[in-house]
């Protein structure tokens, strides 16, 4: 996906929401880079995603979200940034968990 940085309608530590009409793109930083291999309707948010491949050190692979696609007649970027902050807790607490020392 090309995103051009006048798209840029909020950003947190883990999270970047894009304004790309007619949607609201929330992308996954940890999981910047990683091959889509699929669009699909995400089953917990009900909206169009991106996902893609990690495997875990058993070569087990598991599919991940990317990017969610909010239609912006149906979320403001309010109920947007909602989502993404829940994404964001998430991942401080995994990082507090895993690298208690580290800012």
């Amino acid at each position: 996906m090309q995103i051009d940085p006048s798209d840029l309608a909020k950003r947190g530590r883990f999270y970047f929401i894009y304004d790309r009409p007619p949607h609201l793109v929330m992308e996954d930083k940890t999981k910047r880079g990683l091959e889509v291999r699929e669009h699909v309707t995400d089953e917990k948010y009900d909206v169009e995603a991106d996902r893609g491949m990690i495997h875990d050190m058993d070569g087990i692979g598991h599919k991940v979200g990317i990017r969610w696609y909010f239609p912006k007649s149906q979320y403001t970027l309010e109920q947007v940034v909602e989502k993404a902050e829940e994404m964001e807790k998430r991942y401080k607490a995994i990082r507090e968990m895993t690298c208690p020392d580290d800012d």
